[in-house]
């Protein structure tokens, strides 16, 4: 089939990784966010994201259609970031009102309002483009400080379910940085550092499992302290052996590799 493309226009979407409801949800889509669709079964569609080029199905009712052109178009232009947990836009000329959650795209947003293909969305949150700070790292620990206590949910992307990946790619997404969506993909970004006591602030620290594949990452609020999404986005404590977490009196999870994406 010929290549065509669309856009999250709902606040999240599943994406799964075989074209059925009761398949396992392996990413999530958020609002203005941008994909290719490379083929399609039933109800289904098949699709590459652009953020990350992470490939899965979604239900073709939750998307809208854009023009090969709009794609390039939004491939050429950052979008900005909504940087509130919950904000919503407001689609004036249907006076239908959408939810958003932190860290979807505003595609093609002038401060006010978000052009798409015949829609326009009213936007009146916190977006990155008012984000006047140029120190990137406590932007960082700002937005990813809002997700504590988000519940973990395989898969999620958002603060009402999210997984430690998909916390970490959102909260980098967020003061515009792209990094892939799974963690051991991650752990291929940034510059190594040798030991903890190096590490500070903003740094992403990868665990594995007893085979050695790597399973867990999370963000440094500083060398003994980290901020994760494991049960719910929770602050622990960390040294060079990995995570502890006080309340149970111990390790949970054992370091592999520190990397340092902000230079």
């Amino acid at each position: 089939m010929e290549t065509s493309y669309g856009i999250c226009n709902l606040s999240v979407v599943p994406g799964r990784a075989e074209p059925s409801d009761k398949s396992e949800m392996i990413t999530q889509l958020l609002f203005g966010e941008h994909f290719s669709i490379l083929k399609e079964s039933g109800n289904w569609i098949y699709i590459r994201c652009a953020f990350d080029d992470y490939e899965c199905w979604i239900d073709r009712k939750q998307y809208q259609s854009i023009s090969s052109e709009t794609f390039a178009d939004l491939e050429q232009h950052e979008s900005a970031v909504s940087m509130e947990l919950l904000s919503v836009v407001d689609d004036s000329q249907q006076s239908q009102y959408f939810p958003i959650v932190a860290g979807s795209s505003l595609p093609f947003f002038d401060g006010k309002t978000c052009n798409l293909e015949g829609y326009e969305y009213q936007f009146d949150g916190l977006s990155s483009l008012q984000n006047s700070s140029e120190n990137k790292v406590e932007l960082l620990l700002q937005f990813a400080w809002m997700y504590r206590n988000s519940p973990y949910l395989w898969g999620g992307r958002s603060p009402m379910g999210i997984d430690c990946s998909g916390f970490v790619q959102v909260a980098f997404k967020a003061i515009g940085i792209k990094m892939p969506r799974d963690a051991y993909q991650q752990a291929e970004c940034g510059e190594v550092l040798g030991f903890i006591s190096e590490a500070g602030p903003g740094d992403l620290v990868f665990f594995d499992n007893a085979e050695g594949k790597i399973i867990h990452v999370g963000i440094l609020i500083n060398n003994q302290q980290i901020l994760h999404a494991s049960g719910k986005v929770r602050i622990d404590a960390i040294d060079h052996q990995g995570i502890f977490n006080r309340e149970t009196g111990q390790y949970t999870h054992n370091l592999r590799l520190i990397k340092r994406i902000i230079s």
